[in-house]
């Protein structure tokens, strides 16, 4: 856990500020070419929505592992704070894009 808050770190230390002095009109050209992962809004939902899914399955499958006595306590509770935290990552993210989208409809044209 400390080496990668080391690596984090390290990130900061070396690109700095070089990037600063780029003009808009390049930033919006860049923009519009999508350069960046090359994955889609839809496509990062999409994956996020599954990650979760399978999180949550993860969480309900060592619930009954545990209930079969395959499972120990630890993985059962690591497994559902798991699930929890994803799931309420998601409500989080729905509620933003929710607000987002209110936001949007109050617009005048």
């Amino acid at each position: 856990m400390i080496d990668s808050v080391t690596g984090v770190k390290s990130l900061f230390s070396t690109h700095g500020l070089s990037g600063v002095n780029e003009t808009s009109s390049s930033v919006s050209a860049a923009a519009a070419q999508g350069t960046g992962t090359g994955m889609s809004f839809a496509q990062v939902m999409g994956d996020m929505a599954t990650e979760m899914t399978n999180t949550l399955k993860l969480g309900e499958t060592k619930s009954f592992e545990a209930i079969q006595g395959k499972a120990t306590t630890r993985e059962v509770v690591d497994a559902v704070m798991n699930a929890e935290q994803t799931l309420q990552t998601a409500i989080a993210i729905r509620d933003k894009v929710v607000t987002a989208y209110l936001e949007v409809a109050r617009m005048q044209i």
